[in-house]
């Protein structure tokens, strides 16, 4: 069997043909085993539902992605900054999809397995083509493809813009070995262009360039600096001097730049951007020195794990002193070490995961497991590296440590995978699970809650958006949510605190309109008209055209005896859009007021646009209830 720790590849220059014959089948095989360890693993998933949690915005509750692939979604995915971010290929996946599968989640799942599949197996052939590793390689890929942290982006369908940006960084690096052998303008043309099609997936690959240059320092060589170049069997690459290596990336660095900007200006544009007084500078670096440490020991030990991190409000400063003195001994440690992949993957796991380690804080998470799909690469680098080399300086035989080993560890990762992917099969479980993993856990209790509600466990959903609350402020939209529910389901003195709130808290004159709305039918079902007119006219005055509002104005109207007011209001509101209940509506107030002849017109016209009379007629009966 070939040795696990020094497995040469087979189709070098020095190769024979038979050999390198051999190399390509030994190849084909590793590949064909880590799909069907990776499909075994995931295949669980295909009974998975979609989770509230964004997969509405990208997937379910998306018109532009349902109404499948046409120019017009085309024009749509590259123009819009919807969900903050600006990923065109992303929402042409998820497009694509649902043309193929529709709402069927499993359809959605299995695409997403077969794409973190694939870079698996492009992970080891990178690897095995740079460092002329197999054994290495592919247990790499396999950590890659099996590690219980990498589920979330799997499981996820919203996470679908990890896993393809993913695919095209591979494809990029896979065409800057070719260029670096060949050094030609079309080589590095497709190096480009994959590079800027992965950031059109999602910008978390934006370090490439700094990524490329450590890769020219290990495994390529092409950096004749510090220790000397040792374990790799590629076939030998000239060295080059710093100001070509830095000239050649400075076209892919302007890429960088590029998306970052567009980044911002969508996050900035979708809101998903926390200022610095909801989250102070020092936490965010305080945050960012204890996440590194906690995504080490999650790679290490990956339980607990969890879709949403609280963010902490403080961190006790020896907490964060040792934490920054850790990582700060560890790399002097690893440069020490004077190997060459130690230092190429601590630096890669430090660098490729710095964009979204929290200094610029976008949304409420303190981290997230998605976020080390392409960071923890260097990690296994490191781990699989260091332990080959250390076994063949001990001169341990492989059939009686390292492949057991290696085994046993792919093995539990793969069962605590399958129990990850279990986690996620829809939104009651995952929260549960969620609260039972984390402290103080705002977004869980948010989401346990909303899921609730769609259910019709209504005291059981508030009790949650109550603990939220108070783990969390609440912004306007969100309290006006959290009325909402309270008046659906009997609670209208709830619900009018939280209007109030809103009206304190928010100045977005649409925001504001609907609280006074809301305001307003919360005292008509009190009986306190004079109330509810005096919010209702606030609204009008704000958006003399909103048909709710004139609704409400026409019930405060009819029940204080005022019918001409009354069919006044009800009148304007069928003009605004003419529906059943409003033209129901009409014609009561029509009917009362003794005009007959236009009452049954009124009714002729809600029969025509009704699909439910019966339903329109209850709906009308319980608004008109004393």
């Amino acid at each position: 069997m070939p040795s696990i720790l020094a497995t040469k590849t087979l189709d070098s220059s020095t190769s024979s043909a038979r050999s390198s014959i051999t190399g390509e089948k030994q190849c084909l095989i590793l590949c064909l085993l880590l799909a069907v360890a990776t499909l075994a693993v995931y295949n669980p998933i295909t009974h998975n539902n979609f989770i509230s949690l964004d997969d509405d915005q990208y997937i379910t509750q998306n018109s532009h992605v349902r109404s499948g692939l046409n120019w017009e979604t085309v024009k749509w995915a590259f123009t819009t900054y919807d969900a903050a971010n600006w990923h065109p290929l992303t929402w042409l996946s998820h497009t694509l999809d649902y043309q193929l599968f529709k709402l069927n989640p499993a359809g959605h799942h299995y695409m997403a397995v077969l794409l973190h599949t694939l870079n698996a197996i492009l992970l080891f052939l990178l690897l095995q083509r740079a460092t002329g590793f197999t054994w290495r390689s592919v247990i790499v890929a396999a950590l890659f493809a099996l590690h219980p942290l990498n589920v979330e982006s799997v499981a996820w369908a919203a996470e679908r813009k990890n896993l393809l940006s993913m695919f095209f960084f591979l494809l990029a690096m896979q065409a800057y070995g070719t260029y670096i052998r060949r050094l030609k303008l079309r080589s590095y043309l497709w190096v480009f262009i994959l590079y800027a099609l992965g950031l059109m997936a999602k910008p978390q690959i934006i370090t490439f360039p700094f990524i490329l240059l450590l890769w020219d320092y290990w495994p390529l060589g092409r950096i004749n600096f510090g220790p000397k170049l040792t374990g790799t069997l590629a076939e030998p690459i000239p060295p080059r001097s710093w100001s070509w290596l830095i000239g050649e990336k400075i076209p892919l660095l302007a890429l960088s730049l590029i998306s970052a900007f567009i980044t911002m200006r969508a996050q900035h544009a979708g809101g998903a951007v926390r200022t610095v007084a909801e989250v102070p500078f020092s936490l965010r670096l305080e945050n960012a020195v204890i996440s590194y440490l906690r995504y080490l020991g999650h790679a290490v030990w990956p339980l607990r794990l969890s879709p949403m991190y609280p963010h902490p409000e403080a961190f006790p400063v020896w907490q964060v002193v040792a934490t920054f003195l850790f990582l700060a001994l560890a790399t002097v440690f690893l440069f020490r070490m004077r190997r060459r992949y130690l230092i190429v993957g601590w630096l890669f796991f430090l660098g490729s995961i710095f964009p979204m380690i929290g200094i610029v804080q976008v949304g409420y998470q303190a981290m997230a497991d998605r976020y080390a799909y392409l960071p923890f690469i260097g990690l296994f680098i490191m781990a699989v590296w260091s332990v080959s080399d250390a076994a063949q300086n001990w001169e341990v035989a492989q059939r009686w440590l390292v492949t057991p080993a290696v085994v046993i560890i792919l093995l539990i990762f793969g069962v605590i995978s399958r129990r990850q992917i279990e986690y996620w099969h829809d939104n009651e479980t995952l929260w549960n699970y969620a609260l039972q993993v984390t402290h103080n856990n705002f977004m869980a209790e948010d989401q346990l809650a909303r899921d609730l509600a769609r259910q019709g466990h209504m005291q059981e959903a508030i009790k949650h958006f109550r603990i939220a609350e108070n783990l969390h402020f609440y912004d306007p939209p969100q309290l006006l949510l959290l009325g909402i529910y309270e008046f659906e389901h009997g609670h209208p003195y709830d619900a009018i605190d939280q209007y109030e709130r809103v009206l304190h808290n928010s100045t977005d004159p649409a925001v504001r309109v609907a609280a006074l709305d809301d305001l307003g039918l919360a005292y008509i079902q009190l009986r306190n008209y004079d109330l509810a007119k005096t919010n209702l006219d606030a609204a009008l005055q704000l958006n003399p055209g909103k048909l709710e509002t004139h609704l409400n104005m026409g019930l405060v109207a009819q029940k204080t005896g005022d019918l001409s007011e009354a069919v006044r209001q009800y009148s304007r509101a069928v003009e605004i859009h003419p529906s059943d209940v409003g033209y129901l509506l009409l014609q009561r107030a029509l009917e009362q007021s003794g005009r007959l002849a236009e009452s049954q017109v009124a009714y002729q016209q809600a029969v025509k646009l009704s699909s439910n009379l019966t339903e329109a007629h209850q709906n009308v009966n319980q608004l008109l209830t004393p």
